[in-house]
């Protein structure tokens, strides 16, 4: 087991696998040195892996991954070699994130803000949805409602329009507003 770990800097006492049995069993120095030699090999591995996230969200999942060794280091077993298990926390790890982030594709939109310029004006899309609904409560309440929210009209002036008392328009009015609230409800399910 004295073997020289060439790549962690390590001397030819110390293997990660005795380092990790000695943290395991309280020796801080032993602790240190181990996540100084394992630290440089698990960025590799995170790098290799996750390339597309960058530069900092490699050293994100790093320290991800070095949070999960030291909450669940108590879980290696002792006589089986070290590297695998830690490669294998760094790839779930790279994988969680992928997962967390979906099939999205993430752009900066500086680059497009000319290009996307939205159209000064109304939405066109605004009136055609608003129709739809209205086009399903009777034609009174729909007169009313057009009459307080597309024309401005006041509670006086659409009750003498309507040959309606200014109360029974503001009952009406309510009504409807209840109504539609349940049809836009519907039509978003």
């Amino acid at each position: 087991m004295a073997r020289t770990e060439e790549s962690t800097g390590l001397d030819d006492l110390d293997t990660l696998e005795e380092l990790m049995r000695a943290a395991n069993r309280g020796d801080a120095a032993a602790y240190h040195r181990l996540l100084t030699a394992i630290t440089p090999l698990l960025r590799r591995v995170v790098q290799a892996r996750g390339a597309a996230l960058g530069p900092a969200g490699c050293e994100d999942v790093l320290q991800d991954v070095l949070l999960a060794i030291h909450s669940k280091r108590h879980t290696w077993r002792e006589d089986a070699p070290l590297r695998p298990w830690l490669y294998a926390i760094a790839r779930h790890k790279v994988v969680d994130v992928f997962r967390a982030r979906g099939r999205r594709v993430e752009l900066s939109i500086d680059d497009f803000t000319e290009a996307l310029a939205a159209q000064t004006g109304p939405d066109p899309t605004d009136g055609r949805d608003m129709e739809k609904v209205l086009g399903k409560l009777d034609p009174r309440a729909a007169e009313i409602v057009r009459a307080f929210g597309l024309k401005g009209e006041t509670t006086a002036e659409t009750a003498a329009r309507l040959d309606m008392s200014e109360g029974a328009v503001r009952t009406a009015l309510h009504r409807a507003l209840k109504s539609i609230a349940r049809l836009r409800e519907r039509m978003i399910e």
